[in-house]
């Protein structure tokens, strides 16, 4: 096991119980400070300026470029690969630690750089370029194949023969907090002769996570999928949201479109793969066998549990309305990466590759509503009586994520938004 993920370890830094964030996590975000903005890891409820220890000379032996994290997002760290993240990590597990005093013992520089965590505004972690979102659950394509296609030939011919996805709308990706308003577009009736226009009423939220990914590559070349840890730096939360009524009159044939592109929500902290490598599992069974493209000799599952909270618009309680695990996922991020790139895209620091919606196998594990409420015919019952079939105006959904063994818990904190009300 490596040094960093040694559960016995502690920090200097208070670390409350059961917080996402122990010494072991060391995730990296980017914040605002009055007029300052910079990456961050976090130890418990403090924020850690990484560019104020950078110019303090005390990551003088990790190989970083001047103002590297003096910057608006991870994207010129993620570009340095791996020998220059590992290294990182183990600096700073070190001078975290408790029996290290070089920061801990200065207490000019631990005031600039060690910041309460609500004193900081958290920003996107990267300037994402591309952003695809793949399908990657079997339980969720079997439920929406059950739905809206043939309940007994659930799964299109090709679904388990590759990861289904679609390159999706960068620019509408937001960081936690940040509320979400009430899409606008085309939907038409069952049994309407013609298409109206308004918004949305059918909005709905897909629990999913997403990774970010390091160096870039050329145009031409693959990424095999053993070769993941090199080209793929940490994880995030991911909540993509989605108008079911657009989704469903638009995306014959080309796809996702309108439905899919007004607001994607992630998660501010990055949790590295080498801080989730105490949770790697196999995934499932997979058949029929993957073309060889797709096959990796290591284990790519991450048992990492997943829940979802509905705070709706009047009540004074939020309710868990999902439960679940990341490791069912049927196609892993290396499988994604690999039939990515297997057409020679290249991918640059950044990039942003989601899972699409992670559903178990049983009703209260689903990750969207539509599948919870079955198309709606099994609202969802609130505390006061009321009921919830897709989204209100007003709602607020948070989505935690935390992997957790032996007292060693890393977990991602939550990703939010909220309903605004359609634009007049």
């Amino acid at each position: 096991m490596d040094a960093t993920n040694d559960p016995t370890l502690r920090s200097w830094i208070p670390v409350p119980a059961d917080s996402d964030f122990p010494l072991q996590n060391l995730p990296y975000g980017v914040f605002r400070r009055d007029q300052r903005t910079a990456v961050a890891t976090r130890v418990g409820d403090h924020v850690i300026d990484l560019g104020v220890l950078h110019t303090a000379g005390l990551l003088a032996d990790v190989p970083l470029p001047e103002g590297v994290f003096d910057a608006d997002g991870l994207n010129g760290f993620l570009a340095l690969g791996r020998p220059a993240w590992s290294l990182m990590r183990a600096r700073l597990s070190v001078l975290l630690r408790e029996d290290t005093p070089d920061l801990r013992d200065d207490g000019n520089l631990r005031r600039q750089a060690v910041i309460p965590a609500g004193e900081v505004t958290m920003l996107l972690p990267a300037r994402i370029g591309d952003y695809t979102d793949f399908y990657s659950s079997i339980e969720h394509a079997t439920n929406m194949g059950k739905m809206f296609r043939d309940p007994d030939n659930a799964l299109l011919p090709n679904w388990r023969h590759l990861p289904v996805g679609y390159n999706g709308r960068s620019g509408s990706i937001v960081v936690s907090g940040t509320p979400i308003r009430r899409p606008c577009g085309q939907t038409k009736a069952d049994d309407a002769d013609a298409p109206t226009y308004g918004p949305s009423r059918l909005v709905d939220i897909e629990l999913e996570m997403g990774f970010l990914t390091g160096p870039a590559t050329e145009l031409g070349s693959r990424i095999a999928g053993d070769a993941t840890r090199d080209h793929v730096f940490g994880m995030v939360l991911v909540n993509d949201w989605s108008a079911r009524d657009l989704q469903k009159w638009e995306y014959v044939p080309l796809g996702p479109f309108l439905g899919k592109s007004f607001g994607t929500s992630i998660s501010p902290w990055v949790v590295t793969l080498d801080a989730l490598e105490p949770f790697r599992k196999a995934g499932p069974t997979q058949e029929p066998t993957p073309l060889p493209y797709l096959r990796t000799e290591q284990d790519w599952g991450y048992d990492i549990d997943l829940e979802v909270w509905l705070l709706a618009e009047g009540e004074t309680e939020a309710v868990c309305i999902s439960r679940t695990n990341f490791a069912g996922m049927y196609w892993t991020i290396a499988q994604q990466l690999a039939h990515q790139t297997v057409n020679g895209t290249n991918v640059r620091p950044g990039d942003l590759y989601a899972s699409g919606t992670v559903s178990g196998p049983t009703p209260d594990s689903y990750g969207s509503l539509l599948e919870l409420t079955w198309r709606g015919t099994k609202p969802i019952a609130l505390p006061s009586g009321a009921e919830r079939k897709f989204l209100a105006d007003g709602d607020s959904i948070v989505m935690r994520g935390a992997a957790t063994r032996e007292g060693l818990r890393i977990g991602f904190g939550e990703v939010e938004g909220t309903i605004l009300p359609a634009a007049e």
